[in-house]
């Protein structure tokens, strides 16, 4: 993206934006309001910019009709995502499926294949409202990779798993991104970060404060910077004293 300006009714989040998705595992961090979730309803498509270029598999996305077939191989996991509640998990995931156009032919294996990558294929009759906060976690994730995308955008998607569970995300992201997958994870965890991650973003006020490797973030932290890990500090000294507004990291 070039130039790009976004924002909700009067109020700008981000403005003059200059980003570009590698390949790989990328972290996105940033405290609340600093315009991530704004960022990834751009990526998504799903709010057109107000100003500036979207690029997306190397082509411009000026129209809804361009849009519509960028979305084919984008696969976005919000924070909040809604769902049918009757719908068993099978039917939510195939559902996600057909709605991103993946064929009639593969709907139902990529379903499936789906499932099992995140631990769901011997539940996948259980109704989406009877699921626990982890499990419709789980089932989220699945519906944002089946179909393989090209591009995946997961919103807060470990909140609810527990460590074992974290754990299995990791390598299910890291496979995905060998596999060719562009992966871009935004999270206030900090260690899902540093451990799954090739490269890592810092966001605040709608800009890109920071751009490295995990590694290189926290070689950047100060001795007086709040945090219990290297990372961590990394991270806020990049914010710099904003914590001292905020009483404590975000």
């Amino acid at each position: 993206m070039t130039s790009l300006a976004q924002g909700y009714g009067n109020r700008r989040i981000i403005d003059n934006l200059n980003l570009s998705i590698q390949a790989g595992v990328t972290g996105l961090l940033g405290p609340n309001g600093a315009g991530k979730t704004t960022l990834f309803r751009t990526l998504a498509t799903i709010a057109p910019p107000w100003r500036g270029q979207l690029d997306l598999f190397g082509k411009s996305i000026s129209d809804e009709r361009q849009a519509r077939r960028a979305r084919r191989s984008i696969g976005y996991l919000p924070q909040d995502f809604g769902y049918y509640p009757a719908f068993s998990i099978t039917d939510f995931v195939g559902y996600c499926a057909w709605l991103r156009e993946v064929p009639s032919r593969k709907a139902e294996s990529m379903t499936r294949e789906a499932l099992e990558a995140v631990g769901l294929a011997d539940r996948g009759q259980d109704r989406m409202k009877s699921l626990s906060g982890g499990m419709l976690r789980r089932a989220g994730i699945a519906a944002a990779i089946v179909g393989s995308p090209d591009l995946l955008l997961l919103d807060e998607p470990t909140v609810g798993l527990d460590p074992a569970q974290r754990l299995d995300f990791r390598e299910l992201i890291r496979s995905l991104a060998r596999a060719g997958t562009a992966v871009v994870l935004s999270t206030h965890l900090v260690e899902d970060v540093g451990a799954a991650c090739d490269t890592v973003l810092v966001l605040n006020d709608g800009q890109v404060r920071h751009s490295s490797t995990p590694q290189q973030l926290a070689d950047l932290a100060t001795l007086t910077a709040p945090g219990d890990s290297p990372l961590e500090r990394g991270y806020m000294t990049v914010l710099g004293g904003q914590w001292l507004n905020e009483g404590g990291a975000s």
